[in-house]
């Protein structure tokens, strides 16, 4: 069975082929394979990790390109499931000049929406080592139900889990929403990734350092805090630091942050140590090497078709 469970959306992202424009300017889009947890499920199986993926997708072609495009690149998606209710998810990105990312979902509901409790493969749960997810499974009922049965059935079973909540405003009702909704996931995590901005909007407070104290006091062990090219902060147990990233030039940022928890679970599988027995340096380590795959990510377009091998990886020492 695969280390690492990953547990959520799956969907096609159509990226604007225009740089720099809004998504009222671009005149055309590129299908990609997208979705949060499944960008991890494949960085983690093409760095030579084992990864499965749980979901659902449209019983539709936009469905089916997206399962080939995983078990393609060694993710076990027998735990896929398929909605002959609603068609796959949709989201158009498109890379604004000041280097922001604008999304729009079709999705209403959208296929990953209706995953319930009842489509859980629990023995893939039941024998992973990690479980990670996101909260925009935490939205509404049933996918919320699914995931919260997930977590709990991975505590059981002694698993991690790796939450990122990759924050999508647009996508909850509201602030409060969102609020509650990403505390399902905290209440529960071992390992947190965050961005900036979302550490802000979980905790309120733009001084970085106050904010993951803040979070630590959640008992969560691993917190790390990604800052793009500027590379990650990180409170993991009694440690504090930051880890610089090496500069690139960005062609589209979009899986990055996926990219660099598939960097840092595929160094802990590897690893096969409790959280809390690893030396700063060895931390230190990790998040540089996550660093890179998220660098070597963003110089390609796209999420999935962009996640790197270890021989890449190897390329950029």
């Amino acid at each position: 069975m695969p280390d690492v469970v990953c547990l959520g959306e799956l969907l096609i992202d159509f990226t604007s082929l225009d740089p720099g424009a809004s998504l009222i300017e671009t005149r055309g889009f590129e299908k990609h394979a997208g979705g949060a947890p499944a960008n991890v499920a494949v960085g983690i199986s093409r760095l030579g990790g084992s990864a499965a993926f749980l979901g659902m997708v449209g019983d539709d072609e936009f469905g089916r390109y997206l399962a080939k495009m995983l078990a393609d690149r060694g993710v076990d998606i027998a735990g896929l499931r398929y909605s002959r209710v609603a068609h796959t998810t949709l989201a158009f990105v498109a890379l604004r000049e000041d280097g922001e990312r604008e999304f729009i979902f079709y999705r209403n509901p959208g296929a990953d929406m209706l995953y319930s409790p009842a489509d859980l493969d629990e023995a893939h749960i039941a024998q992973g080592r990690i479980l990670h997810h996101g909260s925009i499974s935490l939205i509404g009922e049933p996918n919320r139900a699914a995931t919260l049965r997930a977590i709990a059935l991975a505590r059981e079973n002694g698993a991690l889990i790796s939450y990122d909540p990759n924050l999508r405003m647009n996508l909850w009702p509201d602030p409060d929403a969102a609020h509650a909704g990403i505390d399902l996931g905290l209440s529960t995590a071992d390992i947190l990734k965050v961005s900036e901005e979302e550490l802000v909007f979980i905790t309120g407070q733009s001084d970085l350092e106050v904010g993951m104290r803040l979070l630590r006091e959640r008992d969560i062990v691993a917190i790390v805090v990604t800052q793009g090219e500027a590379g990650c902060a990180y409170h993991w147990d009694d440690y504090t630091g930051r880890v610089s990233a090496r500069p690139r030039v960005a062609v589209d940022t979009t899986g990055a942050g996926d990219a660099f928890v598939a960097g840092l679970l595929y160094q802990l599988m590897k690893a096969d140590r409790p959280l809390t027995e690893f030396s700063q340096g060895d931390i230190e380590a990790m998040l540089a090497f996550a660093n890179q795959v998220a660098g070597r990510v963003v110089t390609r377009r796209g999420a999935i078709p962009a996640m790197p091998t270890l021989d890449e990886i190897a390329q950029d020492q």
